[in-house]
């Protein structure tokens, strides 16, 4: 196993780290709305959205692998009326790559944002 770390996405706030490699698969931990220095990012929904996809990227990009390898994404928000936004920038972010994918609504999540995402990707 393989730890992945990188100072252009935010530090973990917890005991865990942002990522993990193991064999040829990657699994992050959630990525919520922070910047790399770790402030919240303001804004809604689309906002927030952006920062998760650039965080995962860089992530993502540590670890050798890219937005185009993952197989499988979790969504989780505070509000499922923003699912239409949500779904908007996922197929931006994506393009015609289109992932596994589960979206659920919580009550809350770390430092009161409205989304975390956490991927699973393959890496070749």
């Amino acid at each position: 196993m393989r730890t992945i770390q990188t100072d252009k996405a935010p530090q973990a706030i917890g005991p865990y780290c942002q990522g993990m490699v193991s064999g040829n698969m990657f699994f992050s931990s959630g990525q919520i709305p922070l910047a790399p220095n770790g402030e919240k990012v303001s804004g809604g929904i689309e906002e927030q959205t952006r920062q998760v996809f650039a965080n995962l990227r860089a992530v993502l990009n540590e670890a050798g692998v890219g937005l185009d390898k993952v197989i499988k994404a979790t969504v989780f928000v505070t509000d499922l009326a923003d699912f239409s936004s949500l779904n908007s920038i996922f197929a931006q972010e994506f393009g015609n790559h289109k992932p596994a994918r589960s979206t659920v609504q919580v009550a809350r999540l770390p430092m009161d944002v409205e989304v975390e995402i956490e991927v699973i990707a393959l890496i070749d």
